[in-house]
């Protein structure tokens, strides 16, 4: 028998049986887009993750005053290429960073540029509005625009000869002044005029050049530094580095002992290798609690065929007696058992990423966990394209026609093996 004639023969068993066959697709659905919609839902926060921890800039390391608490580790606070800010610091008297500490690490293998910075807090004043106690940042401008991971959204960088310029981030002057602050306008900064050159993209950051951050900024010695900020070359030799730089700041700064340490040092490469490997164990584990789904419903397909190969009893008695061979018995009650699968596959996908996106959403996640192989398709909103990994999709629907064939492989040998004179007395 050709195999078109065992589909057609098939498909009629798939239609005669709606209820039944729809009960145990509706299994298969949940099964699928429970995997699908997990598995889709981690990706696109795995990959927001990513991007987020790879704006802080893997291959720049910073130094910080004071020893950070395990709750803090560098991770929580604010990092954008000069301005970390640290959540929690040891009660231990805090020594701030100095040049000797800058040029010691400047003599450090896989270390290619060292910026010292300051930072500290003034009263900002734009067209008549005043802000209290904001956070400027004074940047070394020779290496600034090397080693920041800020971009730009217009104007420029601080170049040398800038003295009393000023570079913004671009929700700075949304949420402090409520206004848009245009290119080469003037702000006023602890009491003095700075021509803005510069608005950085999705920054909440002031940067203004270093030695005249010195004068505005209170409480800042000449030779100090809020935080040093280090390129490194290799990033695969981050760990390194940062033990190196440990261990010559020790030797600097006259510590003997590690519990005398008085700074910390952020590594965002190895911060991301962490989070990356937390975020990928959620996964899996996430995915093998809905696979059990999966079972419920493979189980739900043996059944459905136990009970079809019943129903058809007779039916396969007259299919063997007018010469149906054994093999071609079987192949109809597989591509049954497939073809619950393959529906089941196709519905369980679709709900599954419509889930996810509706999820993703609301949560405020990017659902763009396609990457490679990612087909594109709109978002429940219809206000930006979204992308699912078509890999995932297509593996899954294989997957479901895969554990349908398995489930009835049983039911199908059975009817296969009926005796055509048992078969035809069957009531």
């Amino acid at each position: 028998m050709r195999l078109q004639k065992c589909l057609h023969l098939a498909f009629n068993i798939f239609l005669h049986s709606k209820l039944r066959s729809w009960l145990t697709i509706i299994g298969i659905i949940v099964g699928i887009a429970a995997v699908v919609g997990i598995v889709s839902m981690s990706l696109s926060a795995q990959q927001q993750m990513e991007e987020r921890l790879g704006s802080l800039g893997a291959d720049i390391l910073t130094v910080t005053p004071g020893v950070q608490r395990a709750t803090g580790g560098g991770f929580g606070g604010e990092f954008r290429g000069g301005e970390p800010s640290i959540n929690s610091v040891s009660d231990r008297d805090i020594n701030n960073l100095t040049k000797r500490d800058v040029t010691v690490i400047k003599s450090l293998e896989n270390v290619v540029l060292v910026m010292g910075v300051v930072s500290g807090k003034e009263d900002i004043t734009y067209s008549g509005k005043t802000a209290k106690d904001t956070t400027i940042t004074g940047v070394d401008i020779s290496v600034w625009k090397e080693i920041t991971t800020e971009t730009l959204n217009s104007g420029r960088f601080l170049t040398t000869g800038d003295m009393y310029s000023v570079v913004i981030g671009q929700s700075v002057a949304e949420s402090i002044f409520d206004k848009e602050v245009p290119l080469n306008t003037k702000i006023t900064i602890g009491g003095k005029s700075f021509n803005v050159v510069g608005i950085l993209e999705n920054s909440r950051s002031i940067y203004i050049p270093l030695n005249t951050a010195r004068d505005v900024l209170e409480d800042i010695g000449e030779e100090e530094f809020s935080s040093i900020s280090i390129k490194i070359k290799d990033t695969s030799l981050s760990n390194e580095t940062v033990n190196l730089i440990k261990e010559k700041l020790m030797l600097s700064r006259g510590i003997l002992s590690e519990k005398s340490i008085d700074f910390s040092i952020t590594n965002p490469s190895a911060m991301q290798a962490t989070m990356q490997e937390s975020m990928g164990t959620l996964t899996y584990f996430l995915a093998a609690i809905a696979a059990i789904s999966l079972l419920v419903g493979a189980i739900g397909i043996a059944n459905t065929m136990f009970t079809s190969v019943l129903e058809q009893t007779k039916d396969i008695g007259i299919l063997k007696a007018i010469g149906t061979q054994n093999k071609d018995v079987m192949a109809i009650f597989l591509l049954n058992s497939g073809l619950i699968g393959l529906v089941g596959g196709i519905g369980g996908a679709i709900v599954g990423v419509l889930s996810s996106t509706l999820i993703n959403s609301f949560a405020g996640i990017s659902n763009s966990s396609g990457g490679r192989g990612g087909m594109g398709m709109m978002n429940l909103f219809g206000s930006s394209s979204i992308s699912v990994n078509f890999y995932l999709v297509f593996g899954a629907i294989l997957f479901a026609v895969l554990i349908g064939m398995i489930s009835g492989a049983i039911p199908a040998y059975r009817a296969s093996k009926l005796n055509p004179v048992d078969a035809l007395r069957y009531q």
